[in-house]
């Protein structure tokens, strides 16, 4: 079968469900008003709260939610389960589930005064409840931030061998990320101090990413060459360096960095989008990945672990609790109008099950004896990207490059907003709101993930592993968990204050499903690490005990939802 079918079968339905779940949504749900005053107008201090027109503010929003997880979840679950478990839980997950999470968590915020999802929680569960919802995501934060940022690194000290004997190296994907973070620090400062408009600044810009990427191999920044250190160290310091701009990120204002740097990266998304295009088509590539396929060869077993592992490890491409945060914690601080929630809540989901579908292709694509299949998910979307972009007369070389480049992007994104989100809760818990008490939040939230992505991580056999590969499942299943607790403080606030006597089924369903998948991956994870042999052994391994933490935390909430309810009588 060629590719091209399912992809362009999938963007038919999503656009079905724009129109028209997307318009129940907006009409019957949620009862969009643009004569309701939105918190960016209300409240503008031109730091925090700032409205901006929804084309602008879309690439902003879109950049940051959909980031490394709709290419690194739909990969390594295409490689582990097939493509046809992954790409149903795609398209459902996105239409029925995160869309309106994410619509949800926008517009919920918006008539809260653009106050976050947790402050939700808190006017309509107890504040008992917010404490917890609160401690929650902090946690589900640092493991994002943990992910991420490891994997983003293994960018910079990886290399892929072409087939013409060509390589890409890390040192060059490293420049010209540098050189990509230093340009929207500069088109910020145009925008606030001169003249010049958006569309101008764009058009400079844009340019001068492509410039990025072309010098990044001729002046390769080769840490590990420089310090003599081999790739698991080089890559721990990469850690480091990261994090510490993920500090300096956190507290300057948005204008200076996350408005620039998101609208850039939502163009690198379009981008990669029109390249994997192309290659869809006019590539004529057929699918050779199988469409079912075991996760562990030594069992005949596939439906378990697929359940609950499929639903946890597509965690952005389908539904994700982190996309709650950017929602209410930045989105909803500079929407114009009520109405844009539907084009930027519902749309960009959309949009990234669409990055997910395409990143799934990059695996597609691949015999399953591939060589690729056992490299680390940004160099299988990469190539993917690479390879697409050759049909336009591109070398390989710098498609690949393109490709690495764009997926480190989005994983900026969403490192500077994780950050800065976590900087907020603490802020909000601990009620210090000065410049210390910014710079404390800040420091703690980029610190202790620091802890984790400087341990060294051993398998089974005593050999080194990537940070990523050990906290990607506890990520997944805490993010998953994260939406599902979204979801219900979603369907408390609808059921109290909407008209529409059942439209709190509409999030209360996905809920309970998100819900009960995360909680039993995390059983899993627990139980696999503390039981060998059918005997109880603790360890010092963080992962179960983090597990536990959620588990608990997220029952005590659900306890204090249920009595909420059992409390208030609906509005109708």
């Amino acid at each position: 079968m060629n590719i091209l079918i399912i992809i362009l079968s999938s963007i038919i339905l999503f656009f079905i469900a724009y129109h028209v779940y997307g318009s129940f949504l907006a009409q019957q749900v949620f009862e969009l008003d643009d004569t309701r005053p939105v918190p960016a107008i209300e409240l503008r201090d031109g730091v925090d709260y700032d409205p901006i027109d929804a084309n602008y503010l879309l690439s902003q929003h879109f950049s940051a939610i959909a980031a490394a997880g709709p290419i690194t979840g739909p990969i390594l679950a295409g490689v582990m389960f097939g493509w046809v478990p992954a790409l149903i839980w795609i398209i459902l997950g996105s239409i029925f589930i995160g869309g309106v999470h994410d619509m949800g968590s926008l517009i919920a915020s918006i008539r809260h005064k653009a106050r976050s999802i947790t402050e939700v929680v808190k006017e309509n569960v107890s504040h008992r409840a917010w404490i917890i919802f609160m401690v929650f995501i902090w946690i589900a934060l640092v493991y994002i931030i943990v992910a991420f940022t490891d994997i983003t690194t293994a960018s910079f000290v990886g290399i892929i061998s072409l087939d013409n004997g060509q390589q890409v190296g890390g040192g060059a994907i490293a420049t010209s990320s540098i050189l990509y973070l230093i340009l929207p620090v500069i088109m910020g400062f145009l925008l606030k101090y001169t003249n010049i408009n958006l569309n101008l600044a764009t058009a400079i810009f844009l340019p001068l990413i492509a410039v990025t990427i072309i010098v990044g191999p001729y002046l390769p920044f080769d840490l590990g060459a420089m310090m003599n250190t081999d790739t698991l160290t080089t890559q721990k310091i990469w850690n480091v360096i990261v994090l510490a701009y993920c500090l300096i990120s956190a507290i300057v204002p948005v204008w200076a960095l996350l408005q620039p740097r998101g609208h850039l990266g939502g163009y690198f998304l379009y981008a990669s989008l029109i390249a994997a295009m192309i290659g869809i088509l006019f590539g004529n590539f057929s699918i050779q990945y199988p469409a079912f396929t075991k996760f562990d060869n030594s069992t005949n077993e596939f439906l378990f672990p697929m359940f609950p592992l499929l639903f946890i490890t597509v965690a952005c491409g389908a539904c994700s609790g982190f996309h709650s945060l950017v929602s209410s914690g930045t989105t909803s601080k500079q929407i114009q109008k009520e109405s844009d929630s539907t084009f930027i809540g519902y749309g960009a989901m959309l949009l990234e099950g669409l990055v997910a579908v395409i990143a799934l292709g990059t695996v597609m694509i691949l015999s399953k004896e591939d060589t690729l299949i056992g490299k680390a998910p940004n160099f299988i979307y990469a190539s993917g990207i690479g390879r697409f972009l050759q049909l336009l007369g591109i070398p390989i070389s710098f498609g690949i490059s393109f490709g690495l480049m764009a997926f480190t992007t989005f994983v900026y994104d969403t490192l500077d907003i994780c950050t800065r989100l976590g900087r907020y809760i603490i802020e909000e818990l601990t009620g210090w709101r000065s410049l210390a008490g910014r710079i404390f939040a800040t420091a703690l939230t980029a610190g202790v993930p620091l802890i984790f992505v400087t341990m060294t991580v051993l398998d089974a056999k005593g050999n080194s592993i990537p940070a990523w590969k050990v906290f990607w499942g506890t990520f997944g299943a805490s993010n998953q968990l994260l939406s599902g607790l979204a979801l219900v403080g979603i369907t408390v606030w609808l059921f109290k204050t909407v008209n529409n006597n059942i439209a709190w089924l509409v999030a209360f369903i996905p809920a309970v499903l998100m819900i009960g998948m995360s909680n039993w991956a995390i059983i899993n994870m627990i139980q696999d690490a503390w039981l060998k042999n059918g005997e109880l052994t603790i360890t010092a391994n963080p992962v179960p005990w983090v597990c536990l933490v959620l588990i608990v935390l997220s029952m005590m909430l659900v306890i204090e939802t249920i009595y909420a309810l059992m409390k208030h009588q609906h509005v109708a």
